[in-house]
């Protein structure tokens, strides 16, 4: 299925245009997982140029790729060594510029992730860096000497355990690493640094790409006075890693970052119709978020972790998300994920005991598709796919193995799509895949789902058609709250339309006939009516007109 993406007119007060991504649907695309086309485990950018009429037929305006470049893939794709290539196991230049151009004859703008805090250890920038003091690079990384007894420059601690800093003795130095000891910290400082990823992003702006999803840019720029990281605040979570016991405040989200977010939108800008969006994690993810988005000379967008390792879906979350991000002018434009390569897929960490899993992601995706700002999917959410328990013997994940079992390994959402039922390995490949496919992921196959009409596949379909199809969905401010128990309720208005928006996120029935006076029944979810939501149920109301803007 073909989708043409032309500007979307828009039907608030100011009746101007509204670029694409302003409420787009964002599909995002875990290359190892997707489809592999050469026969050895591991999926490749010919198996996404393959399967992208599946995503085409989604209705999704756009595909974000994570990282394919040239790595050693200790982070899998998140350790880059070249940030103008693509690394062969995922193929080559021309398999990428062969997506892009099946992607835009199918209507689907294409983004990919800029990883631009850290590069892998195996970057020929760090080679330089670390060969000496006074080369051309020796400051495009973060050095520090040691202290007088030899311990590290500061008490910084990497997220995936342990301290921040490791010892290079070829420099007699510490370098700075907030992830993995190979993932070296860029000083994002230095213009020249600046400068060489800027021309990274119009290398890949030259080739077609139409935008840029940037990875953990709040870690791009620490103290320069090295000061330590004060202890966190008492708390009844459990900790994990060192990291949690620091308040993140000197080794992390430095108020210069959006001053580079600045040149990094001026450049996007020269290429008319371009996106970027921020990820943010972080205890003052909220306040970053909205600094990446303000303006408009800065980012279009960011998302955080609201959802993302949220233990329960609650209408209260829901909703605290939702106000944080007001129609106002200067406010920028949010966008949601319930899932990503990251976290634990959400049907199974948000189903309530009792409540069917197929039934709860109906809900759960007719859900994200109502929610004002631009959604993102992550590839099989469509199919209801569940976290896939991963035997510590064949988890691969690094952070897992660092903190086994404490962390629960973000493999478990990182494994392979099935396409075909009957197939070996579900069609994802002709040899064992590189994780195992879930027990009961066969049955969830794309060519089962796309041959039921009562699917998981085909309800996404239509829900992105309705959001598509209804600027009210698409861009309209948010009203009338409702939250009572495990009832959640929200209208979105634009000038001319008013849709109201009911949800069950409980085991029980909820009435909902004093919230549907005069209202039309635009969508029911799992037996959902004018009286009752069923447990997971959901109802979309088409309202009278209303000039509420």
């Amino acid at each position: 299925m073909t989708k043409t993406i032309p500007l979307i007119q828009d039907q608030t007060a100011t009746g101007a245009d509204v670029p694409w991504w302003k409420g787009a649907a964002i599909y995002q695309i875990y290359p190892r997982s997707f489809a592999d086309s050469n026969g050895d485990g591991i999926g490749d950018l010919a198996g996404i140029t393959a399967r992208l009429d599946h995503i085409a037929s989604l209705g999704v305006d756009a595909i974000w790729l994570s990282p394919f470049y040239p790595s050693p893939m200790d982070d899998f794709g998140y350790d880059i060594a070249d940030y103008c290539g693509v690394d062969p196991i995922f193929g080559t230049l021309a398999d990428f510029d062969a997506l892009v151009e099946k992607a835009h004859r199918l209507g689907l703008k294409v983004t990919t992730d800029l990883v631009f805090a850290h590069t892998s250890d195996q970057h020929p920038w760090f080679a330089e860096s670390r060969a000496g003091k006074h080369g051309d690079k020796a400051d495009w990384y973060v050095w520090a000497d040691a202290k007088p007894d030899g311990s590290p420059p500061t008490n910084w601690q990497s997220v995936f355990g342990g301290p921040a800093w490791t010892w290079d003795a070829r420099r007699g130095q510490y370098y700075l690493h907030n992830f993995l000891s190979t993932q070296p910290q860029l000083n994002v400082h230095n213009r020249a640094v600046q400068d060489a990823l800027l021309g990274v992003v119009r290398f890949w702006l030259d080739r077609g790409v139409d935008g840029f999803r940037i990875d953990a840019i709040n870690f791009s720029m620490h103290d320069p006075e090295l000061r330590d990281n004060p202890p966190a605040p008492p708390s009844n979570k459990v900790r994990t890693r060192p990291f949690d016991f620091q308040q993140k405040i000197y080794n992390q989200s430095h108020p210069d970052i959006p001053l580079f977010l600045e040149r990094i939108r001026a450049l996007t800008d020269e290429y008319p119709g371009r996106f970027t969006v921020a990820e943010v994690g972080g205890d003052d993810a909220l306040r970053e978020m909205k600094s990446f988005t303000e303006g408009e000379g800065r980012l279009n967008s960011a998302y955080g972790f609201n959802f993302l390792y949220a233990d329960r879906l609650t209408p209260k979350l829901v909703r605290e998300a939702a106000d944080a991000w007001p129609d106002a002018p200067g406010t920028g434009w949010p966008s949601w994920a319930f899932e990503n390569h990251d976290a634990p897929r959400a049907v199974s960490r948000w189903t309530p005991e009792g409540v069917d899993r197929q039934a709860f992601a109906r809900m759960k995706m007719a859900l994200l598709c109502a929610l004002r700002g631009s959604i993102i999917l992550y590839n099989g959410e469509e199919l209801g796919l569940g976290q896939v328990d991963i035997p510590f013997e064949l988890v691969k994940d690094p952070e897992a193995l660092k903190n086994w079992p404490l962390t629960l390994s973000r493999d478990g959402a990182r494994t392979p799509l099935p396409w075909v039922g009957d197939a070996v390995h579900a069609g994802f490949s002709d040899a064992a895949p590189w994780l195992p496919l879930g027990a009961d992921h066969a049955a969830l196959a794309v060519d089962r789902q796309d041959a039921d009409p009562q699917s998981m596949l085909v309800l996404t379909r239509r829900l992105i058609a309705l959001r598509d199809a209804n600027p009210a969905l698409r861009q309209g401010a948010n009203a009338r709250w409702v939250t009572e128990g495990d009832l959640l309720g929200f209208d979105r208005v634009t000038r001319g339309q008013h849709i109201r928006c009911l949800f069950n996120f409980g085991a029980a029935p909820v009435a909902v006939a004093a919230h549907v006076t005069g209202g039309a029944v635009m969508l029911k979810v799992n037996g959902a009516d004018m009286e009752q939501l069923p447990p997971a149920g959901a109802l979309w109301l088409d309202m009278k007109e209303t000039n509420d803007a």
